[in-house]
């Protein structure tokens, strides 16, 4: 049993001063009440440690290399994905472990308590098969418990090259696999932690055939789905000039939308179908900051929120790794397309908002039972350090608002939990030496050109 002192700690009824929590060996928070003995830890501010919800581990690797302009004069999402499939090329089991394991480590810095990885790098260069269907999926998995964040993992079905059925090639042919081979990557693959999640991931409509969506959504009948949908103009046009309706209006309309999806970015929607999307209990899973590198468009937070829609956020390509500026982006989204401030905002202020509902919504998508200071609760907790000049001594919805968009909240995390493994002590990561430095010896091989 672990305890903790929060002179603060924000709680599913409110903020509660002086609070003390209990964390027991099964990695669940036991009790949660006022302080009354010696405690291990204290904190000033105890916060849930929400889920980074989206998260393609290798490409941390390409971070700061597809900032040139393309051979088009308009560069795009589209020829980012060219780069980077150029760039996996020559990715290895090593190489992906040891890259995952510096994202895993840098998203608990950033107090991320729990991590939703959309693996879709299966095979080796040329689409070759690895002895083992689930060795890239292994690597993932290690790589997290080195870490020491929990871990739903998401593989991901990818069947085709586009709506018209093409082939896959060239770097596609690494993700490419039939119902059967991707069987066999979700049967090969060994999670050991009791706060792990298997979950299943059709990467698109464009990429995955109407006929087999209901069929890998059965396959794991209790973990959650996540898919890519509607993220760029250009697929919205695909799916709907090949099916007849837009991808969400699609999606909602072909197969059994509900609280286990998770609709990934979800940048184009219409009104009716932003309403749809909150009323089947699917959870929105924004990537503000890959959205904004990539020129995806403006999530309709807003619109969505009042139709009772849940959304968290992921780090996606992680070319930045930062849960409070994912979380500053989206609301700045809001306020340049809307004009106006505090856009998010309700009875709560805006940063308070933006906290609990991706805690809440991060938790659904990743089946992972977190996202709130309670009994019962995996005890993913952030611990916040507010005796300096960042947050000079805030409190309550006035400290979450500074640690979001004061720009520099990430310097006030001092301990972060993930299913009560104590990872970060201090604002460091326990094993932060070694991680990075076998992710630097595989950013030497790799070089810096793509």
């Amino acid at each position: 049993m672990q305890i903790l002192h929060a002179g603060q700690a924000l709680t599913p009824g409110g903020w509660q001063r002086d609070v003390e929590i209990h964390i027991g060996d099964d990695g669940r928070i036991a009790s949660v009440a006022g302080q009354k003995g010696v405690a291990d830890v204290r904190v000033d501010l105890a916060l849930p440690a929400p889920v980074n919800l989206h998260s393609h581990t290798f490409q941390r690797a390409m971070a700061g290399l597809t900032e040139s302009r393309g051979p088009d004069a308009r560069d795009s999402f589209w020829t980012w994905r060219t780069l980077m499939y150029r760039f996996l090329e020559r990715l290895t089991p090593e190489h992906v472990e040891a890259i995952a394991a510096q994202v895993f480590m840098e998203s608990l810095e950033a107090g991320y308590g729990g991590v939703a990885e959309f693996h879709y790098l299966h095979h080796g260069p040329g689409g070759v098969a690895y002895d083992n269907a689930a060795e890239m999926a292994d690597r993932v998995v290690a790589a997290a418990e080195e870490a020491g964040i929990g871990l739903t993992l998401l593989p991901v079905l990818y069947e085709r090259g586009g709506c018209d059925g093409r082939a896959l090639e060239g770097g596609q042919l690494r993700f490419g696999n039939d119902l059967e081979r991707y069987g066999a990557v979700l049967e090969g693959t060994a999670l050991r932690r009791a706060d792990d999640r298997m979950g299943v991931a059709p990467h698109s409509l464009r990429a995955v055939r109407a006929e087999s969506l209901t069929v890998v959504s059965d396959m794991v009948p209790e973990g959650p789905v996540h898919i890519h949908l509607a993220e760029q103009v250009a697929e919205v046009e695909e799916v709907l000039s090949h099916t007849g309706a837009r991808p969400v209006e699609w999606l909602l309309g072909n197969a059994q939308v509900d609280r286990r999806w998770c609709a990934v970015h979800a940048t184009q929607m219409t009104d009716t179908e932003l309403v749809g999307l909150a009323e089947s209990g699917a959870v929105a899973g924004l990537c503000p900051i890959t959205e904004a590198n990539l020129g995806d468009g403006m999530f309709p937070g807003a619109n969505f929120l009042r139709a009772g829609g849940r959304f968290g956020v992921g780090s996606d390509s992680n070319v930045h790794v930062t849960l409070f500026g994912e979380l500053s982006m989206l609301e700045y989204s809001q306020r340049l397309r809307d004009r106006g401030r505090a856009v998010l905002a309700d009875e709560r202020s805006t940063g308070r908002v933006l906290f609990e509902e991706v805690a809440r919504g991060g938790a659904q998508a990743a089946a992972r039972g977190s996202g709130g200071l309670a009994v019962g609760q995996v005890a993913d907790i952030l611990g916040v350090e507010s005796d300096n000049e960042f947050l000079c001594g805030r409190g309550g919805d006035a400290a979450l608002d500074t640690l979001i968009f004061g720009g520099r909240g990430r310097e006030c995390i001092r301990e972060v939990w993930s299913a009560g493994r104590h990872v970060v002590k201090g604002g460091r990561h326990l094993t932060r030496g070694a991680i990075v430095q076998r992710f630097r010896g595989v950013m030497d091989e790799l070089g810096q050109g793509i």
